[in-house]
């Protein structure tokens, strides 16, 4: 048989082949501490379950519109018209099967094969993939370690516009970086967009998952919203990872031809699952708060037992639910050199998974430094303590 070529373009999610080695450890008869998956263990608030089970109930089971219910698209209208000061309405908001379609949506729509995409490296695969398999040129840039959080490589970011790039992905509150945009660099990046005329693909998945402060959004900056779409899942904030939905919401010209897409893909989205969203976004905010609150509680256990490990550094990031520690000096006093290494021997002697930043694109020229990612949404506080201190037992030099 012989398959299309452009299949040789597609990539993957690389967390999901970390799982299944975690999976065959733990069959073995292994204990695992699972930090290589950004899933929760953490259940979909009970409001939201009781409003599907409802929904379907009430016979919201067949098809429903293309663009998803409207009452869902005016109350996520509403939503980020109240957090970005915008003045969206439901024909700015396309409901899909999860956040992940907008992705090849948005390229679809606006991008031609040969067209030159910015996109985030490390950062989720999906992009690169999408970018190269629908014909396009994946631009990457990357990122720095600033005083307090991960910095964007903004002269990586001009190189990348001045060699022609017309999109851009951007990711704040970054996978797998926990990186936040300063104020200062939000505004550098959209005078950036509003001088080279480009549109952004803005992926605001872990926009709510926030421990302090406020999140920003570049879409709330002067001339941002007509040359914006945003990415927008369930999956994280409400403990929805398998319900699989999410929504585009952008300009209206951008909007329309993705919903065409959806007529051509799927159809709709799951019709009873729009009923849930709705309860998620009206409906007692409790749960979701005990939920970040879980998180938070995590997060700084994480912390404080990675930056006890000789050579190892981790940022405390305001939001998120991963760290992404630079590990170099340990890896160098362990005498590893290659990231395979240290991921598989601290499985083997630890039961502790995580990735590496190889699962988050392919490495840049220069890059020196070492960095794994854990993402703590998935493993209970007292695992958190017991792995990660078999880790700095296993990383201490003998």
């Amino acid at each position: 048989m012989n398959l299309a070529e452009r299949l040789s373009q597609l990539g993957t999610e690389t967390a999901f082949a970390v799982s299944i080695e975690a999976a065959r450890h733990a069959a073995a008869g292994n204990r695992v501490y699972p930090f290589h998956l950004g899933d929760l263990n953490l259940p979909t608030p009970e409001n939201i379950q009781q409003a599907a089970v409802k929904a379907m109930q009430d016979g919201k089971t067949g098809y429903c519109p293309n663009a998803g219910v409207t009452e869902l698209r005016e109350a996520l209208a509403e939503e980020i018209n109240a957090s970005h000061g915008t003045s969206y309405t439901a024909d700015n908001v396309a409901i899909q099967p999860g956040g992940k379609p907008v992705i090849g949506k948005f390229i679809m729509a606006l991008m031609n094969p040969g067209d030159a995409v910015l996109y985030p490296n490390p950062g989720f695969p999906i992009y690169e993939s999408m970018i190269e398999f629908h014909g396009g040129t994946a631009v990457p840039y990357g990122f720095v370690e600033g005083k307090d959080s991960f910095e964007l490589d903004m002269e990586q970011v001009e190189r990348g516009i001045a060699a022609g790039a017309r999109l851009m992905i951007y990711n704040d509150l970054q996978n797998p970086t926990a990186a936040e945009s300063s104020p200062q660099e939000l505004e550098r990046i959209a005078a950036l967009v509003r001088e080279h005329n480009l549109y952004v693909l803005v992926d605001e998945a872990y926009l709510d998952i926030r421990f302090g402060g406020r999140s920003a959004s570049l879409v709330s900056l002067p001339g941002m919203a007509e040359r914006c779409v945003i990415l927008y899942t369930f999956s994280k904030k409400f403990a929805m990872t398998g319900w699989r939905l999410g929504a585009a919401i952008g300009p209206s010209d951008v909007i329309a031809p993705m919903i065409r897409m959806n007529v051509n893909d799927e159809s709709c989205s799951n019709h009873f699952v729009q009923y849930a969203a709705i309860e998620a976004l009206r409906g007692d905010q409790s749960e979701v708060r005990r939920m970040i609150d879980t998180l938070h509680q995590r997060r700084d256990k994480a912390v404080d037992i990675l930056n006890s490990i000789d050579g190892v550094f981790c940022y405390r990031p305001n939001a998120t639910f991963y760290l992404y520690p630079n590990v170099t000096e340990a890896m160098t006093r362990k005498g590893m050199a290659e990231y395979e290494a240290l991921r598989i021997g601290a499985l083997q002697e630890t039961g502790v998974s995580f990735c590496t930043r190889l699962h988050f694109g392919r490495e840049l020229p220069g890059e020196q430094n070492k960095y794994v990612r854990l993402a703590y949404s998935g493993i209970d506080l007292a695992d958190i303590e017991e792995g990660l201190t078999k880790l700095r037992d296993y990383l201490q030099v003998k």
